[in-house]
């Protein structure tokens, strides 16, 4: 069994979380364009996380939480997000690096 998800990693994967948020802010792709019709929600962080992230988690793994995922899930749901995003909206994002992860938490763009 694989192990359980390090600091790092739990830190790269909220920060992809913010940055896809951002990113289909910004074109104009709201959570409703992606998801349903109907009213435009702004995404956040945590509606990433939960709306799209958590299901493909769960329909990958079985595993209901990001608690319990290991080293190797978060690549892997990452990959077939970022997929769907690229194929279907033109949003392409980098899994953070330790040195993006470092420059963002010292305000470096």
């Amino acid at each position: 069994m694989p192990d359980k998800l390090t600091p790092a990693q739990r830190g790269a994967m909220h920060l992809y979380f913010e940055h896809l948020a951002n990113a289909l802010n910004d074109a104009g792709l709201d959570m409703v364009k992606v998801l349903k019709p109907g009213i435009d929600i702004p995404w956040t962080k945590q509606s990433v996380k939960d709306h799209l992230y958590k299901p493909v988690l769960e329909a990958m793994t079985g595993k209901e939480s990001t608690e319990d995922m290991s080293t190797v899930d978060p690549e892997a749901v990452y990959k077939v997000i970022n997929k769907h995003t690229a194929e279907k909206f033109g949003i392409s994002l980098e899994w953070p690096s330790k040195e993006s992860q470092y420059n963002e938490s010292k305000g470096i763009k």
